[in-house]
């Protein structure tokens, strides 16, 4: 007697759930990998260059302590932003920048309005950074009193913030860079012993990590 296999409707629907789940995971593996490609061959036929910052001007107009471990600030800055790509779009978000000197933090994190930066365009940014009973180390009234007998100061200034490259409407994810500015500012006219210091500084070249 031979006997008749067949499958039952149970057996059948899980086979097809199992066939369609297995279409979608295709569909999507090829649409990521097709998304893949396309940021690839972006990538590497437009070599997307990192912005360049410069410091066109540093002015110290405040500069002194409260008490031995308390400083107040203020410091404006005029930055350079240029986008050298000729293809690719900027976008700058999350903009912050301060001052340090000696290897410390002199002023608070300062936000720079965000902006969009078109193929090949500069832009100039300002910034007033201020530090007021901002606290730092014992030693800061020495080191200021040696860099007054020597008529400079080398402060550093630093820009964090996050970019995004636009290509036609495709605008990617959101990278972090890091400008960094080493400047030279010397003693102004004004800057008498018993007088806060006042400084100024024009056109340093600044170093952008992406």
């Amino acid at each position: 007697m031979s006997q008749v296999f067949s499958k039952s409707p149970k057996h059948c629907a899980e086979r097809q759930s199992f066939t369609i789940s297995k279409k979608l995971l295709f569909v999507l593996s090829s649409v990521f990998t097709i998304v893949l490609v396309f940021i690839f061959l972006i990538r590497l036929t437009l070599h997307p260059s990192k912005p360049r910052f410069s410091l066109t001007q540093a002015d110290i107009y405040q500069l002194n302590l409260t008490r031995p471990s308390l400083l107040n600030s203020s410091i404006q800055l005029t930055f350079l932003s240029n986008n050298p790509n000729k293809r690719v779009g900027v976008y700058y978000d999350n903009l912050q920048a301060h001052a340090s000197y000696e290897a410390q933090q002199i002023t608070v994190d300062t936000p720079i309005p965000p902006f969009y930066q078109e193929h090949e365009e500069s832009n100039f940014l300002t910034a007033v950074l201020q530090g007021n009973g901002f606290p730092v180390a014992p030693g800061f009234g020495y080191e200021v009193g040696r860099d007054r007998s020597a008529g400079r100061m080398v402060l550093s200034f630093k820009v964090i913030g996050k970019l995004r490259w636009k290509v036609g409407t495709w605008v990617s994810g959101r990278y972090r860079f890091n400008v960094n500015c080493v400047s030279v500012l010397a003693f102004g006219p004004s800057a008498a012993p018993s007088s806060p210091f006042i400084g100024s500084s024009r056109g340093t070249r600044c170093s952008t990590d992406v």
